[in-house]
């Protein structure tokens, strides 16, 4: 079985001479390495040129974003496996082989994640991911080990293997013979739930998403948007509405939708009271570009198929801030 690594690279010369060194010791003998440069302006390229000749570059025309960025890049690669690996990730030693384990027993496994700790505070989970990945009713993301701002620490607690329903972009291993089947992430999303996305589309026909614990990597977070910037804002409540209604089907989008809108109105009062004015209007932003990509969204869901679960709980809003549990294993 062979693997590609792929890393996405935007002006991120800092990060990658920061961090390519750890994916070149813990990967070469496994995985063939690339990465994908979206038109960055910083050098980036020429550096890797320079220092790390052994890494193939692929070079876009455009900054597609993750989305279109990963779709571009991994057009003509050849591997069985694609590893997208965020650019300000630390890998370890023999990361990759639990992987591949994963995949060769189960033939129905589309995409594996591995535990994704917090490169800065290495005793605890990473926000972007965790243990794994799930949605609410409403749509709202969690993760085993994260829920909302509550991270736990890692004490094996998910040294485990687990069916989880997304895995997290910052290191997401899928077959290549259904990332093609799938056609790939929707370039709408440009960064962010494109992977949520992905993945429920995947569930709807049938394959498995998955979490393996005996593989750890080390996420910084934010490396090119920082939850600080309005732009993080705007496409996450944006793509995630487009996200339920793309994968939810009639009355039941209705409700889910106007349920969102009004709960994304209350995220609005909680940035007034902050006096985080730019995300209230990214908000804003977010419900009327949502609007305007409401018909091309009804096409694309005609092609897609609706499983009836989706959810792990009703409302994690409802759980984690009126229960007040804090972690995953109390839902």
């Amino acid at each position: 079985m062979n693997v590609a690594v792929v890393i996405l690279n935007w002006n991120g010369i800092k990060l990658l001479e920061q961090f390519l060194p750890s994916v070149i010791e813990h990967s070469k003998n496994e995985a063939k390495i690339y990465v994908v440069d979206n038109a960055s302006t910083d050098g980036s390229v020429s550096f890797i040129d320079s220092n790390f000749p052994e890494i193939a570059i692929i070079q876009n025309t455009e900054n597609g974003g993750y989305a279109k960025g990963y779709n571009d890049g991994l057009k003509n690669l050849s591997e069985d496996i694609f590893i997208l690996l965020n650019s300000d990730v630390e890998v370890t030693k023999s990361w990759i082989n639990p992987i591949i384990s994963e995949f060769e027993n189960n033939s129905s496994l589309a995409v594996v994640q591995p535990k994704i700790l917090d490169y800065n505070s290495k005793d605890y989970f990473e926000y972007a991911g965790a243990a794994g990945g799930f949605i609410d009713r409403y749509g709202y993301p969690f993760c085993r080990g994260r829920l909302f701002n509550s991270v736990e620490k890692d004490i094996g607690q998910y040294n485990d293997t687990a069916s989880i329903f997304w895995a997290s972009g910052a290191c997401f291993c899928i077959r290549k013979d259904i990332f093609i089947k799938m056609e790939g992430f929707d370039e709408t999303f440009f960064a962010h739930q494109e992977e949520i996305d992905l993945c429920w589309r995947i569930h709807n026909e049938g394959f498995d998403v998955s979490y393996t614990g005996a593989s750890t990597v080390y996420h910084v977070g934010g490396g090119t948007l920082k939850a600080s910037n309005p732009k993080k804002t705007f496409f996450n409540f944006r793509n995630s509405l487009l996200c339920l209604v793309k994968n939810t089907r009639g009355f039941t989008s209705f409700k889910l939708v106007l349920t969102r809108l009004f709960l994304d109105g209350l995220s609005g009062f909680y940035f007034l009271f902050k006096g985080q004015f730019k995300h209230i209007l990214a908000i804003i932003h977010a419900h009327f570009s949502f609007y305007f990509l409401l018909r091309s969204t009804f096409r694309k869901r005609k092609e897609i198929k609706q499983q009836t679960k989706y959810y792990k709980t009703r409302s994690i809003v409802w759980r984690y801030f009126i229960n007040r549990k804090r972690t995953f294993k109390e839902l």
